[in-house]
């Protein structure tokens, strides 16, 4: 939204001479437009076109009658809003976070659970495997033993 000033108000804003403004307007240095028989200039910008709001209506701030003091006012208020919903998305934000957070927190502590559990099972399961090959290596030696006499017997009977 541009803002526009009276010729006298603008002048008097840049501390300029009322004539070197209208010189300036005449040289096209700064944006300028003619309403109701009266020239307002653009106060932000010096070399673009004049623009209109989306309403086509100028936006007119003449500091000597007060409208100056109410545009900043409300320049301020929108800001102060502005700010009110950043702070409270802000807020919305940190709480989003802050609960994931917790609930990866909790997640990383159930895996944590899950991890020692498995690794218990796993050194239970490792225990029984050795003692089953001891057992198994123990019944091999002792049918060997076994065996063997067996085998002792047969050869040294048919020899």
């Amino acid at each position: 939204m541009k803002t526009w000033l009276s010729l006298r108000a603008y002048a008097k804003l840049l501390d300029k001479d009322f004539d070197e403004v209208v010189e300036m307007v005449d040289n096209g240095e700064i944006v300028s437009k003619e309403e109701n028989g009266e020239i307002f200039v653009e106060a932000d910008s010096r070399r673009h076109l004049p623009s209109e709001r989306e309403d086509g209506e100028l936006l007119k701030v003449d500091l000597e009658s007060g409208d100056g003091v109410q545009f900043v006012e409300k320049t301020i208020g929108t800001i102060l809003t502005m700010h009110e919903k950043v702070v409270d998305a802000k807020d919305e934000t940190l709480e989003a976070l802050k609960n994931e957070n917790q609930f990866l927190k909790e997640a990383l502590m159930s895996m944590q659970e899950l991890y020692d559990e498995d690794r218990k099972t796993i050194e239970t399961l490792s225990n029984e495997l050795n003692a089953t090959r001891d057992e198994l290596e123990f019944m091999k030696r002792k049918y060997k033993l076994m065996w063997g006499k067996v085998v002792e017997k047969h050869a040294g009977g048919n020899g």
